[in-house]
């Protein structure tokens, strides 16, 4: 299907943004890669009438690393983060759940801030960032304000963000241990039926530190602190790893769609985080 007809605007800096936001309210939307926008709008399921392109706005774009900290701009692409040699030596986990995003041509156009800021639960992005302990940083009317990635999202489709904010940066600490990107999806280029992200840490043959988060399985990625906690100080061993599991389980609230049913979802997040464990275990 083709769009209702809209005004398009290509600011290039945020404030202008902001300003064609506060000017028609309701009736205009930013737009990043555009993969979750655009469908709607041929669809008809979204219908506005101003359309505000942030390609054109150079401050939203690249990656950069000082003294630990990663900042990365919402409108970076996927394929950017998968080619960044510094970002993989900060946080090598990046580059291993993008490469799971999708397919290329998506890749190429869709940005890391659309990914984490329309609250899909769907996407891989949410549930990473929870991992690593990122903070996303919104600028509005009313200024700037950093929001915990692990605060943000509040049900399907419903963040913290304002509707007049656009998310502009990405921060977090570098993320150097064990790592892993789980991903089971039916096909190339689908959702996940489940999805886990864990970071480790090893001291003397035990774990140190633990983070693990998990996608589509309920309607917020879920970060999961229970399964962590079960997992530090243990040598990682299976029944530690089991442990990891039912405190996850007790932590998710999948629903039954084309996906599967809720039994199939939760026993392929058990899976799914086994096997994430067990690789950054070995990476540690």
């Amino acid at each position: 299907m083709i769009p209702a007809a809209f005004e398009y605007h290509r600011p290039t800096d945020v404030q202008a943004a902001i300003r064609v936001l506060q000017d028609h309210g309701d009736e205009a939307r930013v737009l990043a890669g555009g993969h979750s926008l655009i469908p709607m709008m041929k669809l008809r399921m979204a219908d506005l009438s101003h359309l505000i392109d942030l390609q054109d706005i150079a401050e939203l774009k690249g990656v950069s690393i000082d003294n630990g900290t990663v900042s990365i701009g919402a409108m970076t692409t996927q394929h950017e983060l998968i080619e960044s040699d510094e970002l993989f030596r900060a946080a090598p986990i990046l580059r291993e759940a993008a490469l799971q995003i999708a397919d290329p041509q998506v890749r190429y156009m869709g940005t890391v801030g659309g990914n984490v800021a329309n609250g899909d639960p769907g996407n891989d992005m949410p549930g990473l960032m929870q991992c690593l302990g990122a903070t996303y940083t919104l600028v509005g009317p009313d200024g700037t304000r950093e929001v915990a990635a692990r605060d943000f999202y509040e049900a399907a489709y419903m963040t913290a963000r304002e509707d007049e904010e656009i998310l502009t940066r990405i921060t977090f600490a570098a993320a150097m241990g064990g790592y892993a990107y789980e991903k089971q999806k039916r096909k190339i280029g689908d959702y996940a039926t489940a999805a886990a992200a864990v970071l480790l840490t090893k001291e003397g043959g035990r774990v140190a530190s633990a983070s693990i988060a998990m996608t589509n399985l309920s309607d917020v990625p879920v970060f999961s602190e229970a399964a962590a906690a079960a997992l530090v100080g243990s040598g990682c061993d299976e029944g530690a790893t089991t442990a990891a599991i039912s405190a996850m389980l007790n932590d998710i609230d999948p629903t039954e769609d084309n996906r599967g049913p809720v039994d199939f979802k939760r026993h392929v997040a058990g899976v799914i985080l086994a096997r994430a464990i067990q690789r950054a275990w070995s990476r540690a």
